[in-house]
């Protein structure tokens, strides 16, 4: 009997790619970019492939793909700055109304959406919620706060749960010194990260029909139903402009003043998922009444209301999301 050994490429695609989207999500987690973090997932598989051969199975395949990936990661950070939102580079804006100043030479936060990081799984719900929880857009972008190798330690102990000796080799540290990056990141954390009331959710019945009602506001143009909406003390942010607004009166003066926008039938919102929170990419309609990209909203929803919303000007997300840049006049967008 003759035995043909199965080629190595085979051998560790069947081993590796349950692992992909997990690996994306840590690399998103890193580097705050879903561009950036399809590109290290890709030269993580690369260095992988490359090495598998040499892999003598000392550690779990897993442990030694993130252990790739977060070398991966730090490289890349040696070169990049940090991806900010604007709420993180300056205070709220004076005007609402006011001109909008844009800063595209930032290189800004990104969403990236549930289905490329597992978080639209419907498995067990506990392991969802963890896994939405560690991708929301806010504790993302405190991430961005902290120096990359606290970073990586913190993702990799809190979010992840490797052994403190796990992530001490993964650096090249001792467990000591690991375990010191470890402390200083949650003490930095937790002067950024939000705080575990300001996560609530609302039951989804209530979040559904608040949904329905902030689209219908948008598309009918309605901005005291808008406004209605909104927490008090809620934020509007919007990179790549700097200008951001507090309080739900001050986003409605933001829209009404700086919404191309002019009546109803002018904005159309199709529902989306990103971050483990509710999005929409907004189009706007054209002379010809086709409706185009415009930006891609998430945003944050509380039992009083939409907390935050962080609309991202970046046409490019809307292929991402797997959406087109142009929906037809006519065709009806799908509801939530």
């Amino acid at each position: 009997m003759v035995v043909v050994e199965k080629p190595v490429e085979d051998d560790f695609s069947s081993q590796a790619d349950p692992y992909r989207r997990e690996l994306l999500a840590h690399c998103y987690r890193m580097l705050g970019s879903v561009h950036d973090a399809e590109d290290l997932v890709q030269e993580t598989y690369l260095r992988a492939w490359r090495a598998y051969e040499r892999f003598e199975g000392r550690s779990s395949l897993r442990t030694w793909l993130y252990r790739i990936a977060t070398s991966a990661c730090l490289t890349a950070l040696e070169s990049r700055k940090r991806r900010p939102l604007p709420t993180g580079m300056s205070g709220p804006a004076d005007d609402p109304g006011g001109e909008l100043v844009e800063r595209s030479e930032v290189p800004w936060l990104e969403p990236v959406p549930d289905v490329l990081v597992g978080a639209d799984e419907d498995g067990d719900p506990a392991t969802v919620a963890v896994s939405r929880e560690s991708i929301r857009l806010a504790f993302i972008a405190a991430l961005q706060h902290l120096p990359p190798r606290q970073r990586a330690v913190l993702i990799l102990r809190d979010v992840l749960k490797f052994r403190a000796a796990e992530v001490a080799e993964a650096l090249g540290v001792t467990t000591a010194a690991a375990n010191s990056l470890l402390q200083r990141a949650r003490a930095q954390l937790d002067d950024v990260a939000p705080r575990e009331e300001q996560l609530t959710e609302p039951e989804v019945t209530e979040q559904r029909e608040l949904l329905d009602q902030y689209m219908a506001a948008f598309e009918n143009y309605d901005v005291s139903a808008l406004v209605d909406l909104f927490t008090k003390d809620a934020v509007w942010e919007m990179p790549p402009f700097l200008n951001w607004v507090r309080g739900a009166a001050n986003i409605g003066q933001l829209v009404r003043f700086n919404c191309p926008a002019q009546a109803a039938g002018d904005q159309m919102l199709v529902p989306a998922a990103a971050n483990g929170q509710p999005a929409f990419g907004l189009y706007m309609r054209d002379s010809n009444g086709d409706y185009q990209a415009f930006h891609l909203q998430v945003l944050d929803v509380t039992p009083a209301g939409v907390s935050h919303v962080a609309a991202f000007f970046d046409p490019s997300l809307f292929r991402v999301f797997g959406l087109p840049e142009t929906w037809p006049a006519g065709l009806r967008p799908p509801r939530r």
